[in-house]
């Protein structure tokens, strides 16, 4: 399966918890801050790729009514490191407290879309406790669906 591929998925899942939160009425803030810290993740990396210092923080909480726009410019920064950049490359990177590494661009890649995941699956959680339905995000019944 190719980073593209994960990349869509990632997206569709992300939009389908969107969906949900355009629709709640009640707060739910560890929900918001939840998907808040997926869409800063996603964000953080797309920025390092590409050599740019970031503009949110890990734990930077957005409005609900934002989600949709930064998930949009952050899988936009995604698609085009993955046309411009060959995964192998190496990347030098600070995290929030300063401290070095350096990962080659799949690796990040692997971990942002594992993050994101395991985020998204915890605000599934928050959700169902609050009386929602959650969207069906599992790769598989979309990839059957062929929405993949």
């Amino acid at each position: 399966m190719s980073n593209e591929e994960i990349a869509n998925y990632t997206e569709l899942a992300d939009q389908r918890i969107i969906e949900i939160f355009k629709h709640v009425k009640i707060e739910m803030p560890d929900a918001e801050r939840l998907f808040s810290h997926v869409l800063n993740a996603q964000h953080i990396w797309a920025y390092r790729i590409s050599a740019q210092k970031p503009t949110y923080g890990v734990w930077d909480i957005h409005p609900k009514k934002n989600f949709e726009r930064l998930s949009s410019e952050n899988f936009k920064l995604i698609r085009e490191a993955l046309i411009h950049f060959p995964l192998d490359q190496r990347i030098l990177y600070s995290n929030s407290r300063g401290d070095q590494y350096e990962n080659s661009i799949d690796e990040i890649l692997f971990h942002l879309f594992n993050h994101s995941t395991y985020h998204r699956g915890q605000v599934v959680t928050l959700l169902k406790k609050a009386g929602f339905t959650p969207p069906v995000t599992d790769y598989i019944m979309l990839k059957r669906d062929h929405l993949l």
